[in-house]
């Protein structure tokens, strides 16, 4: 029988809670404060605990973190009065799985614990899992292509992300490959039939959004409804207006454990949320999880390897695009590049290349002129080198040649000017 431990410092609580909580399949236990919970926690395991945000002297923030160093994996929900709602949206922070308002509903306080029990359960299979099956990893290093620490680190970031079920957040500029990691992720996390629903926020401002995304009373649109069992993909969340966040959070709250939910960014959402442009909560419930995705001007280094594969996805009629070849002096003019399309930029022009090329061998000269002429910019020391130069040059000629008296008007010593 699941088990749930009640925290509060009122008996008349622990009696109610007990009355409504019995019936429904759970066994109860109690404790008046964060202290003693967290001691009979940690002697008896429970698959849910219940916890009263205001609590002397150990209160339900202070036993959530306390709690979650001690077991990441309790499924801890917080009550709270109206009036602290927002140190229950700082719980979701710390990693509460949910809160309830009093005076809440029986049928909204047993819906929680039963979406908490089945998220416990859900966490404790993957967790089974010594490893992803060889096919799955293979994937993921298949996918996610390059060689150096971060990518790496990226690679086995995901591997770990495949074996949860937790709200996914992937940060990084446009091309960095978001929507890649997101289908790893579906694909390692979900049966091969389910479903993988993508929703650009961006789009929000058409008039079937709202209706496809947040349906009516807090239920769900269709779009929703089709992610059932498998994957819900919330691309450019920064773009959802602030009405439809908060619309989203009380879906989420009613949906969540229905779906794996990923969402992507190219902005900072910590700070938006921090500013008051992002619902607070929102963020909290999807950036449990979050992953920044380097731009390619950070692993300048990929560039070789990175060619090499997207030569491999052309089609050439002369000749096997694998045969393909980028000198080293071509290689080099990709990694000074800046890349601002980042991945996706690199696999257009790496294509479009190895698929119009006559000749094996690609060298700078086929590069487009963009491209080449960044080599030929100076960098900012030698810019503001040659900068200095010239204006010396310019002070020792207006005082005819007198380097001395140029030395004054410079500040710098006379020997520096020979």
């Amino acid at each position: 029988m699941p088990s749930v431990l009640i925290v509060d410092d009122l008996l008349s609580i622990h009696e109610m809670l007990d009355a409504v909580i019995q019936p429904t399949g759970f066994s109860t236990a109690f404790a008046t404060d964060g202290e003693k919970a967290l001691a009979r926690y940690k002697a008896e395991k429970f698959d849910v605990v219940l916890a009263d945000i205001d609590m002397k002297p150990v209160d339900g923030i202070t036993l959530l973190k306390q709690i979650k160093v001690y077991d990441p994996n309790c499924v801890l929900i917080i009550m709270t009065a109206y009036a602290s709602t927002e140190s229950a949206i700082q719980a979701l922070k710390y990693g509460a799985f949910d809160y309830l308002q009093k005076p809440f509903r029986v049928d909204e306080l047993i819906s929680t614990l039963k979406r908490g029990l089945e998220f416990r359960q859900l966490n404790a299979e993957r967790s089974n899992a010594t490893s992803l099956p060889a096919a799955r990893a293979a994937d993921i290093e298949g996918r996610l292509v390059g060689r150096s620490g971060r990518i790496q680190k990226l690679i086995q970031q995901v591997k770990k992300l495949a074996a949860v079920r937790t709200p996914v957040l992937l940060q990084g500029e446009n091309g960095t490959g978001k929507s890649t990691i997101a289908e790893i992720l579906h694909a390692s996390g979900a049966a091969s039939d389910a479903p993988l629903v993508r929703i650009d926020c961006s789009l929000s401002s058409d008039a079937n959004f709202r209706e496809g995304l947040l349906g009516q009373n807090g239920a769900g649109g269709e779009w929703i409804a089709q992610a059932k069992g498998g994957t819900l993909f919330l691309q450019h969340l920064q773009c959802l207006p602030v009405a439809m966040q908060k619309e989203l959070v009380s879906v989420l709250r009613n949906t969540s454990q229905d779906f794996r939910l990923i969402c992507t960014t190219n902005e900072d959402l910590e700070k938006l949320t921090e500013e008051g442009q992002f619902h607070d909560e929102l963020f909290y419930r999807v950036a449990s999880l979050p992953v920044v995705l380097p731009p390619l001007r950070d692993r300048v280094e990929d560039i070789p390897v990175l060619v090499k594969h997207f030569c491999s996805k052309a089609t050439n009629p002369h000749f096997d695009s694998n045969l393909i070849e980028f000198t080293d002096d071509a290689l080099s003019v990709l990694q000074t590049y800046h890349w601002p399309g980042n991945l996706s930029e690199l696999q257009q022009l790496v294509v479009k290349i190895a698929a119009t090329t006559d000749a094996r061998i690609v060298t700078s000269q086929q590069l487009p002129m963009r491209l080449r002429e960044v080599r030929q910019w100076p960098n900012l020391a030698d810019f503001l080198a040659g900068q200095q130069k010239q204006y010396t040059e310019r002070v020792i000629h207006a005082l005819g040649g007198d380097r001395v008296a140029a030395a004054k008007v410079l500040g710098v010593d006379v020997a520096s000017l020979t």
